[in-house]
């Protein structure tokens, strides 16, 4: 196994086995043609990067058929807002240029564009990109990558802002990220980016945030050196809910901006939890194990007493829930979601099939096994009368408090 920056042999630290694309619902006619891959991910010593070693090509994963939209999260909307709020009062001033790399269904541009604000968005997924438009955002409908970015001659060393939200995660090629940030950033502009948070998920034992889209999870020490050995310094963390547990990262030219008390506070708290030591990855490996091992025997017990179960969000994380602990339709008889193109289809792998909310409030089971865990709370808000019934509700997070 090879890191994806150096290409230089690195650590592997487990398989998660034969894998189906992340978000590839289908319908019974396409089963024939499923793509699978090996799940396998990696540990660099030199760089502390966490990385998956084989996975589809983007081209595959982004395109008209993208089945995640913003705007379907209250909870995600209120994020933006803040997200902006804060960008507003730190880093924004009026005049400024700035681009979102996966601008999705331009729920965050729009704020900028509210506040009159030169905003353009990068999103490859036409499907998604299409609803953005309509909102009247400038949107270049095209991956974010030099061949692209090369043409923008009007932001070349004129971008103030360059700001992602779970996308730069997404992006296999960080030397050609790297090079497009180089291009566009001013003197004294800002690249400022959020991503699930390798601590969040190891404290959590949230495997299931290692999927097809996410190449990468990183770390403050992580990024801070793969940036940095390109001219970039890290001056600003802040810690995150979305989810799972994210962590915002505040990168600027080396000298150009004042480097925050926190960045040295987290780093150092990675060095002490030793995200540095391989001995670390091993341990997640083990907790992984155990974590498939107690979700699986949940539900088997639940099957041998006769109960009804079923799976709340047809995320793409449940993928590698699913096909990781070969849980099937023998064991979950469907999974609810609100997301019409994966509804009457199944899931990817596994193949339980997935039904609309209305189905699902028709025919509440015994158990529910909650996918979209990283939205509990807006989830069991939602859900008050269900749980009013003693239905049990689960997740594969061995701790995880649902707030019932």
């Amino acid at each position: 196994m090879k890191c994806k920056i150096t290409g230089k042999k690195i650590n592997k630290i487990m398989s998660f086995g034969r894998m189906p694309m992340a978000n590839g619902f289908l319908e019974k006619k396409e089963f024939k043609k499923e793509f699978f891959y090996n799940l396998k991910v990696g540990f660099n010593k030199n760089n502390y990067l966490f990385q998956v070693d084989n996975h589809p090509k983007s081209t595959q994963i982004f395109n008209d058929k993208y089945p995640f939209f913003t705007k379907k999260s209250k909870y995600m909307i209120k994020h933006f807002k803040n997200f902006f709020i804060w960008l507003k009062k730190n880093y924004l001033k009026k005049g400024n240029k700035i681009i979102e790399i996966g601008s999705n269904d331009g729920t965050f541009s729009s704020y900028f564009l509210k506040s009159k604000f030169n905003i353009l968005g990068f999103e490859p997924s036409l499907n998604v990109a299409k609803i953005a438009k309509k909102k009247k955002l400038k949107v270049i409908s095209k991956f974010f990558n030099y061949k692209n970015v090369s043409k923008l001659r009007s932001y070349k060393k004129n971008t103030d802002l360059i700001c992602a939200a779970n996308v730069i995660c997404h992006i296999p090629n960080l030397k050609d990220l790297i090079k497009c940030i180089d291009f566009l950033l001013s003197e004294n502009g800002v690249f400022i980016f959020e991503e699930p948070y390798l601590g969040s998920m190891f404290k959590k034992i949230s495997y299931d945030q290692i999927y097809d889209e996410h190449v990468y999870i990183f770390s403050a020490i992580s990024a801070s050196n793969i940036f940095g050995a390109h001219g970039f310094e890290l001056i600003d963390l802040k810690p995150q809910e979305t989810h799972g547990g994210s962590m915002r990262y505040v990168f600027a030219k080396k000298g150009q901006r004042e480097i925050q008390p926190i960045v040295k506070q987290i780093i150092d708290d990675e060095y002490a939890k030793k995200f540095n030591h391989v001995d670390t990855y091993n341990t997640f490996k083990q907790n992984c194990e155990d974590s498939k091992l107690r979700l699986k025997n949940i539900l088997e017990d639940a099957k041998k007493l006769g109960k009804s179960v079923a799976g709340y969000g047809a995320t793409s994380k449940s993928t590698t829930i699913l096909n990781y602990c070969d849980i099937g339709p023998n064991l979950i008889s469907f999974i609810s979601d609100t997301t019409p193109i994966k509804q009457n289809k199944v899931t990817p792998g596994m193949h339980i099939p997935v039904k609309s909310y209305e189905f699902f409030k028709e025919n509440v089971p015994d158990v529910i096994i909650l996918f979209a865990w990283n939205h509990a709370k807006e989830i069991i808000e939602k859900e008050r009368g269900i749980i009013d019934k003693e239905v049990q509700w689960i997740t594969h997070l061995p701790d995880f408090d649902l707030g019932i």
